[in-house]
């Protein structure tokens, strides 16, 4: 168990609940991610690409969010978590593009998850608007990594989420400026990054 103040299962959001939540527009404004300079950059100078991720939440006895961490080959963000996902293609939508990444990335039946609904898009330094895509998962799952893009398939207790001192800044210097970021705990891997942030939206809409 990571650390964080456990929630009894009890307590724990319902599918329907956490549906519900993510329909409710007044619900989803109020929890909209912070937008870095960088981000806001991007959008300004009209760089930015679309690109979706799914967020499966694994309805285990003590429900889960499925992670993965990227291959150390990659040549963009090389060894750093993520859900899976990428960019849209012409045409696609974002829950359709996010189906298409996992099934690619983690061998995930695109006919398995059940759609939640989506998160507010989340804008990055690097000029993308990633639409998470938030679905529940019935276990057990047969899942196969794609070793040239990830290199391990770890999870997070959703009950980590509920928190609210889970979550830490840490702040780095990097190109001779500081940077502040977040990081969710684990006893293994690194959360922290577009990743951290769009959990962290995930946390505020389900303690609102």
């Amino acid at each position: 168990m990571t650390a964080g103040l456990p929630v009894p299962l009890g307590e724990l959001p319902s599918r329907a609940e956490i549906a519900a939540r993510l329909a409710d527009p007044a619900l989803l404004a109020s929890v909209r991610p912070d937008v870095s300079e960088e981000a806001l950059w991007a959008a300004e100078t009209g760089t930015m690409r679309d690109a979706a991720v799914l967020v499966p939440i694994v309805w285990h006895a003590a429900p889960s969010i499925l992670l993965t961490r990227r291959s150390d080959a990659l040549s963009k963000h090389p060894g750093q978590v993520a859900f899976p996902g990428g960019r849209l293609e012409p045409g696609e939508t974002a829950e359709a593009a996010a189906l298409r990444e996992a099934a690619e990335e983690v061998g995930l039946d695109p006919r398995l998850p059940e759609i939640a609904g989506q998160l507010p898009p989340h804008m990055t330094g690097t000029g993308f608007r990633v639409t998470p895509v938030v679905a529940f998962l019935d276990p057990p799952l047969t899942l196969t990594p794609d070793p040239s893009e990830v290199a391990a398939i770890f999870e997070l207790p959703l009950a980590t989420l509920f928190d609210p001192t889970a979550p830490t800044r840490r702040k780095v210097e990097i190109r001779g400026r500081s940077r502040d970021f977040w990081v969710w705990p684990h006893p293994e891997h690194l959360v922290w990054g577009a990743t951290a942030k769009m959990l962290l939206t995930l946390s505020r809409l389900l303690r609102a």
